[in-house]
């Protein structure tokens, strides 16, 4: 199998071992098993050898289960020596269209048919392919990660002598490895005829004469969601050529059904990988298909059956609710960050103008908040349940992982674009955790991706934009570590306005404490250690991961929601009255806030309202739709919008750092003093106000520099 190349030419040659007799049994088996199967009284491969070869396009699709129905010894035989089988089938193949297409026409030359294979059978992975799999048919699922650009591949060189203009067809076998052309002339002398021999090394190749295909090398990874823990994603090559090539691009899932080949690897003579014995593994490609649940490519395949189930499910009153519920189950409450992530999943509806600007459906989700909230827990389910998702976390993922990266092609030296996290989740989710983390000028790379939802590169030479239409799920942690009520949004908050106002919802996650909710936290979490369910909520989901996977791949295939005008009409007023509400905010504390609202935020709550509609696969978002995401906005972005405004002013809060200052230097640490005495100080004395000395003192004890002792008569200085 060492060979690359079209197997056409020494089809029914007889072999040495003179088995010509069961080449030709074969041959004539598969020419019956093309013209003869049918399906409902159909013949499937005559209509679409037909079909194709009206096109000009010489090849046919064979599922190889109908090979094994039809003929079970043969399929066997094409599974375990394609190297023999897939040579003979191709040259039936061209028999039939010559009885098929051009019964009348016998002496019409045909050019080479391709057999392209595909099957349902197991799939192995990458890992998995060792040496017992060598010249056998695999089944490989993978992530496209590189694609060669095309070349042409000779099949029959056409070579002339220099001397004597002799001219020979040399037929090209070998696949890497190249081919050496023959030493001396072969011109076949007449009798009588003398004449001095041609020199050595005749022969030069005339190129117009020669036959050419096309051929591609694509790289195959593992899909990141298959790779053991602690493993690098492993990789191998595949080999596609004529109709294979131009099939996929990086990015796309796909699975891919070859011959498991090894070629010799074009080391230097003498190096350490120029071995004898040494072969690298590749694949030669008979079929490549992409993903059924590839949802961008919008090739999902759903039976009737589950598209009876999933449009009964979409008619459920209490939907929502129930599939909020169902996202990570296991954890506790937060019943919004939940609807907000079930938004997250659907998405909104990509809308392109007829300028040609694109706004973009997919909504961004920023968790902020204590540790210990859950929230990287959530992360990891949403990994799981979106039909494509990636999960980084900030510190470990550079600006060129996340986005694209250039590498060199080791053989050919030039450069070539690998995508990174953002470009493989095209069409889905990136979920990133430990987002404040990251490296102020990583994280710079994913402001384009976010909004405009392309990557553009100018890296050595290569100015590209390539597709990044991805949803960002992000968790941070506030600037302290812990959310600081005495401060304001904007000193919690470590990031730049320009990254906040891309997130369509941004949640601020307390850890508060309060006695009730602590002890139906703790109940549920020992239910879950002890039993697996926890005690307040059912821990079996009523809908199952898989089965949430697939109604989300339905809904982004099959509907995009609207905004009806009564809907819009209550948007529009809705978000003036949020611009006011926030004008006045800020010019109450005279600061601007850190958390915008821009028209980005009404964009926000469009796509949040459709992605509302499209969870229940209603194609126009009524005034309904509209109030919950506005509900959901207003629980989310204007809650840490007006978060700490409540807190009181600016002033204030200087005040309150002037009187810490002071109370600090009038108490040595473990002396105590009564309240009323520090009242008529501060207050009488230096024209603090009650408010500023009795916060001061709540913030002091908050960070155990006094205790206020005696039932609240006593303060005493008990630390630094």
């Amino acid at each position: 199998m060492d060979r690359r190349s079209v197997y056409s030419l020494s089809v029914l040659v007889p072999d040495q071992d003179g088995n010509e007799d069961s080449r030709s049994f074969i041959l004539s088996q598969l020419r019956e098993f093309v013209l003869e199967f049918r399906l409902d009284n159909a013949f499937i491969y005559r209509d679409q050898i037909r079909e194709n070869v009206l096109i000009k396009q010489y090849y046919c699709d064979i599922d190889v289960a109908h090979l094994i129905s039809y003929n079970e010894e043969l399929a066997h035989r094409l599974t375990s020596e394609p190297a023999e089988i897939i040579p003979l089938f191709e040259a039936a193949l061209k028999q039939c269209t010559q009885r098929i297409v051009f019964p009348a026409q016998p002496e019409i030359h045909l050019p080479e048919h391709q057999l392209l294979l595909h099957s349902s059978a197991s799939q192995i992975s990458i890992r998995d392919l060792n040496a017992t799999n060598i010249s056998q048919l695999v089944r490989i699922p993978g992530i496209v990660i590189g694609a060669s650009t095309l070349t042409s591949k000779a099949t029959a060189l056409h070579i002339q002598c220099r001397n004597c203009q002799h001219t020979e067809n040399l037929p090209v076998t070998g696949g890497f490895s190249g081919i050496s052309l023959p030493r001396i002339c072969s011109r076949p002398r007449q009798e009588g005829e003398f004449a001095e021999r041609c020199p050595l090394d005749p022969y030069f190749i005339v190129h117009e004469k020669s036959q050419f295909i096309d051929q591609q090398i694509l790289k195959l990874q593992e899909a990141p969601d298959q790779v053991p823990v602690g493993e690098l994603p492993r990789h191998i090559l595949i080999s596609a050529d004529r109709y294979l090539t131009n099939r996929v691009v990086p990015g796309s899932r796909c699975t891919v059904m070859g011959v498991f080949s090894i070629y010799q690897s074009k080391g230097a003579k003498g190096s350490a990988n120029s071995a004898v014995a040494i072969r690298n593994p590749y694949i030669r490609a008979v079929g490549i298909h992409s993903d059924v649940d590839h949802t961008a490519k919008g090739n999902a395949i759903f039976t009737e059956e589950e598209e009876q189930e999933f449009l009964e499910m979409s008619r459920r009153p209490d939907l929502y609710e129930v599939f909020a519920n169902c996202i990570a189950p296991a954890i506790y409450g937060n019943q919004d960050i939940k609807k907000a992530i079930a938004c997250l999943l659907m998405g909104g509806s990509k809308k392109i103008l007829p300028d040609g600007m694109k706004l973009r459906g997919d909504i961004n989700v920023l968790l902020l908040g204590d540790p210990g909230t859950a929230k990287s827990q959530l992360l990891k389910f949403v990994e799981k349940v979106a039909p494509i998702a990636i999960y980084t976390s900030g510190k470990g993922s550079s600006a060129a992982g996340l986005t694209a990266s250039v590498q060199r092609d080791q053989s050919t030296r030039e450069f070539y674009l690998e995508g990174g996290a953002m470009v493989l989740a095209d069409g889905g989710v990136v979920c990133i955790d430990e987002f404040d983390k990251m490296r102020d000028e990583d994280r710079v790379a994913i402001h384009e991706a976010m909004e405009q939802q392309t990557i553009s590169v100018a890296k050595a030479g290569l100015t590209t934009i390539l597709n990044a239409r991805t949803s960002v799920l992000a968790a941070a942690n506030p600037i302290f570590g812990r959310y600081d009520d005495l401060k304001s949004p904007g000193e919690n908050i470590d990031f730049q306005t320009t990254i906040l106002s891309r997130f369509d919802m941004i949640f601020i996650v307390r850890d508060d404490h309060e006695r009730g909710r602590d002890e139906r936290i703790a109940r549920h979490v020992m239910g879950i250690h002890m039993g697996g369910r926890g005690v307040e909520e059912q821990i079996d989901a009523e809908i199952p991961v898989e089965k949430m996977k697939r109604y989300i791949s339905y809904c982004k295939q099959k509907c995009a929601p609207r905004l009806s005008p009564e809907a819009a009409e209550r948007l529009s007023s809705h978000f003036v009255t949020i611009r006011r509400q926030v004008h006045r905010a800020e010019v109450a504390a005279n600061a601007r806030s850190s958390i915008p609202i821009t028209i980005r935020q009404l964009e926000a709550i469009v796509r949040i309202t459709e992605s509302l509609a499209k969870l229940t696969l209603s194609p126009i978002a009524t005034e309904a739709h509209v109030d919950e995401a506005i509900r959901l906005f207003l629980a989310s972005t204007m809650d840490a919008v007006t978060q700490g405004a409540d807190q009181g002013s600016t002033e204030l809060m200087e005040e309150v750092g002037k009187v810490e200052e002071e109370l600090r230097r009038r108490l040595p640490i473990g002396w105590s003093t009564s309240l009323a005495t520090l009242r008529r100080e501060f207050v009488d004395g230096r024209g603090y106000s009650e408010q500023a000395l009795n916060r001061a003192l709540v913030v002091l004890q908050r960070r155990e520099t006094v205790q206020i002792r005696s039932g609240g008569a006593q303060v005493y200085r008990s630390g630094v």
